[in-house]
């Protein structure tokens, strides 16, 4: 087990600010403006030995903009198993890394979570260097209820499976956080409407880039405009929570004397139904034991 300790003053930022060999860092780049990438990150990025890259091209842009030189492998859902075990291979031998994903927060709907896995079974220390996530940004720019959110990420481009997938968070209270690519938008909102209901949503768009939308409506008027105007760019679509249901009660149509009447009849005691018809209303059982006279 990896054990973490926090240290104060100048022996922790000590620590916090030098790269430890055999370990794996999580560096967060820029979802779209350049300009995000926080000098830690830049900073981690410049030191590790090497950097496991969802799309060495795209890392290859950022590295310019920094100016960093730095080698590179490439790590993507269809090579992790294998090219994971070769990260951590490196690690055991010494090495320092940091993972980068296309865009955002590695391991956030991404096949760094694999890594991060085998790391931690294998423990080798992992650090998180914090910066720009997606699903957060759009979440705060939703104008919905961001006190609790749960994060679904891509739906399956099957079928079945997203209609199971959205069958399972129907009743789910918590805003609603979903990846979707352009090309599967007006589907993906058709199923939603069928499913879940005409709920307010916000679609956002290009985030941080120059193109940046946020369309603030509901999901029926969302399918109407996307059905008729071609979407572009990748979206994070930010659903209202299935409205909490309304408790009702036995007794919401009875009178005092009836509800009482209720419990006195199964052979409760008569101060003892009346204790529980007050507990039932949330009174005091003077109040009852007046009514009741």
């Amino acid at each position: 087990m990896n054990t973490y300790t926090k240290t104060d003053g100048l022996e922790g930022k000590k620590i916090a600010n030098e790269i430890k060999k055999n370990s794996l860092y999580l560096v967060s780049t820029p979802i779209g403006n350049l300009s995000d990438i926080s000098p830690r990150a830049a900073k981690v990025l410049a030191e590790v030995d090497f950097i496991a890259a969802e799309d060495t091209r795209n890392t290859a842009k950022l590295l310019i903009h920094l100016g960093i030189k730095k080698p590179m492998v490439s790590y993507y859902e269809h090579n992790k198993r294998e090219r994971g075990q070769e990260i951590v291979k490196r690690l055991f031998q010494g090495q320092s890394a940091a993972l980068v994903s296309d865009a955002g927060t590695p391991a956030i709907s991404d096949p760094g979570e694999d890594l991060v896995k085998l790391c931690a079974e294998a423990g080798i220390e992992v650090f998180s260097i914090p910066g720009p996530c997606a699903a957060i940004c759009a979440l705060t720019l939703s104008g919905l209820f961001t006190g609790r959110f749960s994060f679904e990420g891509f739906l399956s481009t099957g079928k079945a499976e997203r209609l199971e997938r959205l069958q399972s968070v129907k009743e789910d209270e918590r805003t609603l956080i979903f990846y979707e690519a352009p090309h599967h938008l007006v589907k993906t909102l058709q199923v939603m409407l069928e499913v879940l209901g005409d709920r307010k949503i916000s679609l956002c768009r290009e985030i941080t880039k120059i193109n940046e939308e946020v369309r603030r409506t509901t999901i029926s008027q969302a399918l109407e405009y996307y059905t008729d105007n071609q979407p572009k760019g990748e979206f994070v679509l930010v659903i209202e929570g299935a409205s909490p249901e309304k408790k009702t009660n036995f007794w919401d149509n009875m009178s005092v004397e009836q509800h009482f009447e209720h419990y006195f009849s199964q052979g409760m005691e008569r101060m003892d139904a009346i204790k529980k018809v007050a507990s039932d209303r949330g009174v005091g059982k003077s109040t009852i034991y007046k009514q009741l006279l």
